[in-house]
């Protein structure tokens, strides 16, 4: 008695089978794609919160520094680590927007220790920084989620005008 191979079954299982090894393979590349995409996120979250800490360190040391008519006690070194670690995983519009930023600090450390100065180099400073933490903010956030609507103001960082001209030195001073 001959057996009969019944194809259809046997064909029906493969295909269940391939579907199943398919299926499994898939999902792991989409799985692992998704565990990297998130670790991505967290640093990009991580390593932006660290560059504007230390942003706002380097800003209040340098406004106080010229405030006082005094010459800054900077240590860099936070400063240029922030930006190393965001040279790691900034996007180029980010790291655009923070090479900006640092190029405002280092015309603020300049300024600081120069003289004569004014106080509208100070007004311009201070401006400038605002403008430029914003767009960092921004650039961040487009970065983490592109959905996110930019925000039209700043939050924390450099003060408004109006809130330092009150203890800004006269017109024209010297260090």
């Amino acid at each position: 008695m001959a057996l009969t191979v019944p194809w259809e079954i046997v064909i029906s299982t493969a295909g269940g089978v391939a579907a199943t090894v398919v299926g499994v393979f898939a999902g792991g590349v989409v799985g692992r794609r998704g565990q990297n995409e998130q670790w991505v996120r967290d640093n990009r979250t991580a390593t932006y919160a660290t560059f504007l800490r230390e942003f706002v360190a380097v800003e209040i040391e340098l406004r106080t520094a010229f405030l006082a008519d005094r010459p800054h006690r900077l240590d860099w070194a936070p400063w240029n680590a922030a930006l190393v670690a965001l040279s790691l995983v900034a996007t180029r519009e980010v790291a655009a927007a923070a090479a900006e930023l640092t190029s405002t600090v280092g015309r603020f450390a300049e300024l600081v220790a120069r003289s004569p100065k004014t106080r509208e180099e100070l007004r311009e400073t201070q401006e400038a920084l605002a403008a430029g933490q914003l767009r960092f903010v921004n650039a961040a956030r487009v970065s983490l989620d592109s959905s996110q609507a930019p925000l039209g103001w700043q939050l924390g960082g450099p003060p408004a005008w109006a809130e330092t001209e009150p203890y800004a030195p006269g017109p024209d001073i010297t260090a």
